[in-house]
């Protein structure tokens, strides 16, 4: 005890009437013993810190319960008088304590219950008689203890040399039942024996029985040991039974399994590394108990090995005829993509050993991507294996997992070669552009080698942990658009564009396919519905505007849902849909087809436009208003359809005077360009042209023709330079019934890609400089302006130089009008007319 904790002349320790109640938790601590704390609760962290500042003294008392925060009730009132010799805070507030057993002692009363307990006690006093009994007691617990200390792995053999030292009994009785294993209400029964005889003898009952508990589990280890000798005997000698039974023709079924699994490695016809790897894990599995946690997965992973088609595969039916006209059967158009796998086939017929080709079929959703492949597995006689990688972000997807874990299995690539049963099928990974990348990995980081044919004739599945020859799968991919797909992916695939299709072709599809298909899966006979070609031209032009066929064959199956529905009750028995009937089965027509049917406007030019869906028509407005010169763009643009707006404004203020336009009329006035469906985000720099065009007709009054489509990017000095989706956009012109198609000269020979019949349809003007769509999409002056004729000459206007303030007061009088080069009036009509259509 420290200095000053004990008055002076005092033989016994000196112990306060009112001592702090720290409860204990499992635990009782016995005189002169020093034992180890941890405090956490902050009440108890209180309780010691306020121990610290008097005299170190806490009433250490044992829980009868196990709660959070005992209460008076819940512990024992015999407990030990405990001096804190050190105390160490932790940084999460709590404090480790080292405390040394002084008196025992009794609670009296409380005095106290928040925040915590404290209570007045008195010294419990022993009652102690030198006897030979006594002395009888004390050496036989000292023997007792000293067996259990060589029989308990818990207690060190050092501490019967500090037992051994102890010259009191009853120091000696709370020694050793401080240090045994006994539960907590014998532990306090012992602390609250005060006669030393009595406190011996119950000791020397607990340590008869702790040393019995330890003989048992002393025997129990030495049968374990035992048992494992038998093991290793049994083992032996189940050889030397399997032997036997080889020769009687006996055999049990864990051993049949083991043949069998035997078998199938040997007819698997898999390679030398996978063979070896089979045959090592089989050899385990013969060793292995069943009961083992290791038998069932060794098993498993025999039976993904076995049942494998290593040399398994289908024979290519190689008759071109026969793969042209299934194809052909099965989808219309699309030649492109039928003459590549006839290709395929020609050059499989000269060279068997060919690795299979990996290509990619990019284009607008609904024309046909997934089906097609079904379509080529069918021409070429092979299994057929679909994988969906959208929204996929575990690499081991891919790859598989390791044996390691918990339920592991082989990637998707495996499973499918398995399911297929052959090692050549045609292998579709859909929506590969749809792939995602988080934390568990990147799924097209483990697509690089199995889209290699320079790698994947040895690919590895983490769960096989083999080479499994991939080479000869013909693998398809299919994408909206290429921009998602990581490059390195995208240049080991062949990529074949898709576009859309035309009306025609459309028509062609519904007549030949899904009309014959709708009417199957909705009980119809081809007698009791007939869709006339006039009514499905209708379906295509007013209720779906689309690049595939996806929403064309959903009206189908509308118009088939309301015929069957009034055959089931009678009210008909068949029916023939025309255009008229559509109304009723479709409700009302959805969209416009002709542009042709919008009048021609001032600042209003029709653009054609690229999107994943296939190609669109747009149309860019532009308006001119009073102001500062100020460019207001709107319609949910990207940065660089932006940087296209200013490129073809700088390009209009360098060329106003050729018009007639005042330079300084761009400083009096702001410029409000417009793309409507303005919540579609919009990007990319082909429309251009179209805002130059908007731009042009907006300052100078003069009309654009809503028949002229237009596409292609603008510089500064006026020249068009080439653009992507060529295809895509004039079949969305020819579907809007625009008659000619402004191209930048570079794209022109793209368009042997598009169908004859729409070339046909369509004035083609190859352009090279903006002044040429100028010449093409504008009326010329004398058309536009309705006016002009009883408008003062342009030398007198303000754009064309004469009195200024004249010709701003008249602008200013009027206010829908805005001044430029003699068309006042023609501006406010083309005013008043797009703020109408804007309404509308």
């Amino acid at each position: 005890m420290p200095n000053g904790d004990f008055p002076m002349g005092m033989t016994e320790p000196y112990i306060p009437e009112i001592l702090p109640v720290l409860p204990l938790r499992d635990t009782v601590i016995y005189p002169h013993i020093i034992m180890p704390l941890l405090i956490t609760k902050e009440e108890y962290v209180k309780l010691i810190d306020d121990a610290l500042t008097a005299d170190r003294l806490v009433a250490a008392m044992a829980a009868k319960e196990e709660v959070e925060t005992p209460g008076p009730e819940q512990i024992y009132h015999v407990g030990t008088a405990a001096a804190i010799i050190r105390m160490l805070k932790l940084p999460d507030g709590s404090m480790q304590l080292f405390v040394q057993g002084v008196q025992r002692i009794r609670i009296v009363d409380f005095v106290q219950t928040h925040p915590y307990m404290k209570a007045r006690v008195e010294k419990v006093r022993e009652v102690l008689e030198k006897s030979v009994e006594v002395e009888g007691l004390a050496r036989n617990i000292l023997a007792q203890f000293k067996k259990i200390v060589s029989m308990a792995p818990y207690l060190p053999n050092e501490i019967f040399i500090a037992a051994m030292n102890i010259s009191e009994p009853n120091n000696l009785a709370d020694f050793i039942a401080s240090n045994i294993n006994i539960t907590l209400e014998e532990k306090q029964e012992l602390l609250e024996a005060v006669n030393v005889k009595e406190r011996l003898e119950k000791l020397t009952f607990y340590l008869n029985k702790e040393i019995e508990i330890l003989e048992i589990g002393s025997k129990i280890q030495s049968q374990v040991q035992t048992e494992m000798s038998k093991s290793q005997r049994e083992y032996f000698l189940r050889e030397q039974l399997k032997a036997i039974q080889k020769e009687l023709g006996e055999v049990d079924e864990r051993t049949m399994e083991i043949n069998e699994f035997r078998e199938k490695i040997e007819k698997s016809g898999m390679p030398e590394e996978a063979r070896k790897e089979a045959e090592r894990e089989l050899d385990r599995l013969a060793k292995m108990p069943v009961a083992a946690a290791e038998y069932t997965v060794a098993r498993t992973y025999l039976e993904w090995l076995t049942s494998l088609p290593w040399n398994v595969s289908t024979e290519d039916n190689l008759d071109i005829k026969r793969a042209r006209k299934i194809l052909d059967e099965d989808h219309y158009d699309l030649d492109k993509v039928k003459d590549r796998i006839i290709e395929y086939l020609a050059v499989r017929k000269l060279k068997e050993d060919m690795k299979g080709p990996i290509l990619c079929f990019v284009g607008p959703p609904g024309v046909g991507k997934t089906s097609l492949g079904q379509s080529i597995a069918r021409a070429l006689g092979r299994k057929f294996v679909r994988i969906s990688l959208g929204g996929m972000h575990d690499e081991a997807e891919i790859r598989g997992h390791r044996r390691t874990y918990i339920g592991a299995l082989p990637g998707r690539i495996i499973q499918g070669i398995r399911k297929a049963g052959s090692n050549n099928p045609v292998f579709m990974l859909d929506e590969v552009d749809k792939i995602g990348v988080d934390f568990r990995g990147d799924p097209a980081a483990a697509l690089l080698e199995v889209l290699d044919p320079e790698q994947n004739y040895s690919f590895s599945d983490h769960y096989l942990d083999v080479p499994f020859d991939l080479s000869r799968v013909m693998f398809i991919t299919t994408a909206n658009t290429v921009i998602p797909i990581p490059p390195a992916l995208l240049d080991r695939m062949e990529v074949l564009e898709l576009p859309g299709y035309t009306e025609v072709e459309k028509l062609h599809i519904a007549k030949e396919h899904l009309i014959p298909r709708q009417l199957e899966e909705h009980g119809l006979k081809k007698s009791q519905l007939t869709i006339t070609d006039d009514a499905l031209r209708a379906i295509i032009r007013k209720y779906t505007r689309e690049a595939g066929v996806r929403n064309l064959e959903r009206e189908i199956a509308a118009i088939c849902r309301k015929v069957a529905k009034d055959i089931a009750t009678g009210e008909r028995k068949s029916k023939k849909v025309t255009e008229k009937d559509l109304h009723e089965f479709l409700g009302p027509e959805r969209f416009r087809f002709e542009v042709l049917e919008e009048e021609d406007e001032v600042g209003v030019a029709t653009g054609l436009a690229w999107t994943e869906s296939g190609g669109d028509v747009l149309f860019v407005e532009c308006q001119v208003m009073p102001g500062s010169g100020e460019l207001v763009l709107t319609g949910k643009l990207g940065d660089v359809m932006q940087e296209s707006a200013k490129a073809a404004l700088t390009y209009c203020r360098s060329v106003a005077d050729r018009y007639g336009v005042d330079p300084e009329f761009f400083k009096k006035h702001d410029l409000h360009i417009h793309v409507p469906a303005g919540a579609i985000p919009k990007d990319g720099p082909s429309a251009g042209v179209t805002m130059a065009t908007a731009l042009i007709s907006a300052v100078t009054g003069r009309k654009v023709r809503k028949d002229v489509g237009m596409t292609g990017e603008i510089t500064l000095r006026g020249k068009v330079l080439p653009i992507g989706g060529l295809k895509e956009k004039v079949l969305a012109a020819h579907r809007s019934g625009v008659k000619t198609v402004v191209i930048p000269e570079e794209n022109q020979r793209y368009l042997e890609e598009i169908p004859d019949f729409i070339r046909k349809d369509l004035k083609f003007v190859p352009v090279t400089d903006i002044e040429e769509v100028f010449k093409v999409a504008l009326y010329p002056d004398g058309r536009a302006r309705a006016k002009q004729e009883k408008e003062p000459p342009a030398g007198k206007t303000a754009a064309g130089g004469g009195d200024e303030k004249a010709a701003a007061k008249k602008a200013s009088g009027t206010k829908a009008s805005v001044s430029t080069s003699g068309n006042s009036g023609n501006r406010k009509t083309g005013l008043k007319r797009a703020n109408s259509r804007r309404r509308s």
